[in-house]
């Protein structure tokens, strides 16, 4: 490895950078530079993604053997349940006697193991491949109760991890057990011929090698935040020497990765503004008049909530600037964020743009179609082509069951602005799918799709061939996601949390039934809510039952259900097999209260209203 290797332009470093191995230079290394590497050792390093030094310094520990703080041998007492650190120094394993079936014993592994200060018999039956696993000079790890056997103390059948086998050297670095160290123990894969020992061996080298490392992060803001240099900090990961050294490494090393994933997703956000065609959305008549968000809040049924009202002032704020939005907004089921969303699609359609809502499921997205044309009804937008001068405001779902003729007349009036709405699943990111001028999208419950998604929908504003703009994109969430979290995973994301529930909503009690008596207690509580002239559901994680996976499904507990102990009550079915017409009714029986009890899959996991 050389140090001249640089992670900025041929001609050096970038000026400023602190002296030092930087881990840009590794990531340009091959594992193949290291002493012993060939090809096949390369070969099982890349089983475990490990190609570059720097995904070898970056494959950490999963855990640590003490071996300073292990039993020895010659401390060991019987009725003990301990782990110890020893090296095979004898095998047996005589052929199982007698022929097959129930006459044939068991076959038996024998093992002598010694620590340097005692020895200790180990035995293994039915389990033959131990004596592959384990031969003379493996330094291992085994864990078990100690026992006597004819006067002297063994283990039966303990589990056994090998940490160095028998043709790798003690050289020191992983001597035997009486040198008393910390061993690391990586995670490995059982198609790829490596332990622990050999990856530590290759890992040393390539600290030794290296040199120190160059600390991107100035000396008054490690003290400030309490961390080690990025040097001790490898050492201390890979090569402690007492187990204290390994949190403070962790945390140091930890840190470095989540800095770097801020960094990358505020240098993808500055690059999408540098490209950006962004839409300054109309959000005030300059006549005074009311607009389209005007007219939706002044005919809501209800007030919006102080949360509420200060969301859609920041989307406003965000719809009216010169730059794409791009915002999350968080909250509670119920907290009313399909309402927050629509008025950020009005404001789209206000300036003759088109809105897009992107649901995971189809549940989902019929439900908030349901809801959407629901709270738009009666809403009208300007259209020259009509002695009214306006139209109603047209809302299409389009998912994957939506039919031929259907889909070509939405496909249509997404072409043509027509269609001023539309609320889907992944089918509106299919090439098929064009919009005149795509203004603003919505995706709900975001952690459901993924970065790809939402470029997608976002490329939907610019069109096949480029011309247009980039539409603002606001992402929903139900699952609370801690700031300092947001920050990390959503970097590229502004964040909006509506932490105000409207009136009436009452807080989720959530109780764990241990017993087939609380069980029992649980569907008289059911009755007694049915009986009050409320609803319930019961949700089971499959539609049918298997004869490989253990679980209640939807189908047979619904008739069980309706057989036993909801026997009377008006018991109905939701799954993600139905037809979307079944579905829609079995939603709709439950909402108008035809059904006391539903039955259903998680395929309401996400926002049944």
């Amino acid at each position: 490895m050389t140090p001249s290797v640089s992670e900025g332009t041929a001609a050096g470093p970038p000026a400023g950078t602190p002296p030092g191995r930087r881990l840009g230079q590794l990531a340009d290394l091959s594992v193949t530079v290291l002493h012993g590497v060939g090809d096949r050792a390369a070969g099982d390093l890349g089983e475990l993604g490990i190609v570059t030094v720097l995904d070898l310094l970056t494959h950490y520990p999963r855990r640590y053997v003490d071996g300073t703080r292990m039993v020895t041998l010659d401390h060991l007492a019987e009725g003990e349940r301990v782990s110890v650190l020893a090296r095979v120094t004898r095998v047996s394993a005589p052929p199982a006697r007698g022929g097959r079936g129930r006459g044939r014993a068991p076959s038996r592994v024998a093992l002598e193991v010694s620590d340097g200060r005692g020895r200790l018999a180990v035995v293994f039956f039915n389990q033959p491949w131990r004596a592959r696993q384990l031969p003379v000079g493996t330094l291992g790890l085994f864990y078990g109760s100690v026992t006597s056997y004819r006067g002297a103390l063994q283990m039966a059948n303990p589990t056994a991890e090998v940490l160095q086998s028998a043709d790798e050297p003690d050289d020191g670095v992983d001597g035997g057990p009486a040198a008393g160290r910390v061993y690391p123990v990586y995670p490995l894969s059982e198609r790829a011929g490596l332990t622990s020992a050999r990856i530590s061996r290759m890992v040393h080298e390539a600290l030794d090698r290296a040199g120190p490392f160059a600390d991107p992060l100035p000396a008054t803001d490690r003290a400030r935040l309490g961390l080690l240099e990025r040097t001790p900090a490898f050492a201390g990961i890979h090569r402690p020497e007492v187990p204290a050294e390994v949190e403070p490494a962790r945390r140091r090393l930890a840190f470095d990765e989540l800095l770097r994933l801020q960094l990358a997703l505020v240098l993808r956000r500055h690059r999408l503004e540098e490209d950006a065609r962004g839409i300054r959305h109309v959000v005030a008549r300059p006549d005074g008049a009311a607009t389209l968000l005007d007219r939706f809040v002044a005919g809501l049924p209800f007030p919006l909530t102080g949360a509420q009202a200060r969301a859609v002032s920041a989307l406003a704020d965000d719809l009216a600037g010169p730059l794409p939005m791009h915002r999350l907004l968080q909250g509670d089921v119920g907290a009313g964020k399909t309402v927050v969303a629509l008025a950020a699609l009005l404001v789209g359609v206000e300036g003759g743009h088109q809105g897009a809502l992107m649901a995971p499921t189809e549940v989902l997205a019929e439900q908030h179609a349901t809801g959407v044309r629901r709270l738009v009804e009666g809403l009208t937008v300007p259209d020259p082509s009509t002695l009214e001068g306006a139209r109603p405001l047209r809302v299409a779902l389009l998912t994957s069951r939506t039919g031929a003729a259907e889909r070509a007349a939405i496909h249509a009036g997404l072409a043509d602005g027509t269609v001023d709405l539309v609320v889907g699943t992944h089918a509106l990111l299919t090439d098929t799918v064009a919009f005149r001028s795509l203004g603003v999208a919505v995706i709900d419950e975001q952690h459901r799709f993924g970065v790809e998604q939402r470029a997608a929908l976002r490329d939907k504003g610019r069109g096949a061939d480029g011309s247009g703009s980039d539409p603002d994109l606001l992402v929903m969430t139900a699952t609370p996601i801690p700031r300092t979290a947001a920050m990390v995973v959503f970097g590229d994301l502004d964040m909006t949390v509506i932490d105000e529930l409207p009136p009436g909503r009452l807080p989720v009690a959530t109780r764990w039934l241990r017993t087939p008596q609380e069980t029992a207690e649980a569907w008289a509580k059911v009755r007694e809510q049915v009986a009050a002239g409320r609803r319930a559901f019961v949700v089971c994680p499959l539609v049918e039952g298997s004869d490989k996976v253990v679980a209640a499904s939807a189908v047979t507990e619904a008739e069980r259900l309706a057989a036993d102990e909801l026997a009377g009550l008006r018991v109905g079915l939701l799954h993600g097999q139905m037809k979307p017409a079944d579905k829609e009714a079995a939603m709709e029986s439950f909402r108008t209260g035809g059904t006391d009890v539903l039955v259903a899959t998680t395929v309401i996991e996400v926002g049944v209203d």
